[in-house]
């Protein structure tokens, strides 16, 4: 893992296991990302919720197991289109980051990013407004602040959500955006350039 070496650059993964070792054939342990360098595993991601069923109570396990590990969680939560319609968004993520951070110190809060991927948005080329973004962002963070305190400012939000070249500056402008968690736009190097030139420009003007 010497390419990375002495860059701004780290390794991720996108699941684990909550358990360091047993018989848990097929999944990847903790132990085993951190030994080739992983320094981030996502969890919760709404694949990972719709496909394999994973509830808040076992991705707060698996937050915990990987900050227990050493490394930092990055936290996806998001509505459905369903429930955005049902004016269930607020409701949805309350739940989520109540229940994701269970039993977590404030003392962690430095090593814990946060994801909102508005379900409807992810791969589907429908990104979310601008205002409704900010105003989810402003409710996360508001949320983490009930539940942390003051270390909660601490914490990173980023947006996924088709993502693309096209809305990047509009969206990593606003005030509660602190990144993008990019997918699709990330496996054509030339627009995920395009957006880190973007975010580089922001991040200059402030």
């Amino acid at each position: 893992m010497t390419e990375l070496k002495d860059t701004k650059i780290y390794y991720g993964a996108q699941n684990c296991h909550f358990e360091s070792k047993g018989a848990y054939t097929g999944e990847v342990s903790i132990p085993m990302l951190k030994e080739i360098g992983c320094q981030y595993i996502i969890i919760g991601h709404s694949e990972r919720r719709t496909y394999f069923f994973e509830n808040d109570e076992l991705i707060n396990k698996k937050v915990r197991a990987v900050l227990g590990g050493g490394l930092k969680p990055i936290l996806c939560i998001g509505e459905t289109l369903k429930e955005r319609e049902e004016n269930k968004t607020f409701d949805v993520l309350k739940r989520q980051i109540e229940v994701g951070l269970n039993r977590i110190e404030a003392d962690y809060c430095n090593k814990i990013v946060i994801a909102y991927e508005p379900i409807w948005a992810i791969g589907t080329g429908i990104s979310a407004e601008p205002e409704q973004i900010q105003e989810a962002h402003s409710f996360i963070k508001k949320e983490l602040v009930r539940i942390f305190g003051k270390r909660a400012s601490l914490m990173i939000v980023l947006y996924g959500g088709s993502l693309t070249d096209e809305n990047a500056e509009s969206i990593l402008s606003l005030n509660d955006v602190h990144g993008g968690l990019i997918g699709g736009a990330s496996l054509k190097a030339d627009i995920f350039l395009s957006i880190i030139d973007s975010a580089t420009l922001i991040i200059e003007k402030k």
